[in-house]
């Protein structure tokens, strides 16, 4: 499944993503321990890539398979 992603962005304690066909998928904060933790300028100082979100300052990263389809 390829997602064309156009905007991430955190509010109330969750992680936003929105695809390029209008789906928006959020996840609260606490599901990721690293980026729970992070300040607002490190969330906010990610890349995008074809198959993902990268924090370097945090040595994480999220799918977008994984954000999509995981349900806790």
């Amino acid at each position: 499944m390829e997602h064309n992603i156009i905007n991430v962005w955190f509010e109330d304690d969750k992680i936003f993503i929105q695809t390029s066909n209008g789906e928006k998928r959020s996840h609260p904060l606490n599901w990721f321990p690293k980026l729970q933790k992070a300040s607002k300028e490190v969330l906010e100082s990610f890349t995008l890539s074809p198959f993902g979100i990268h924090w370097e300052k945090l040595d994480e990263d999220l799918s977008y398979e994984g954000f999509f389809t995981y349900v806790k």
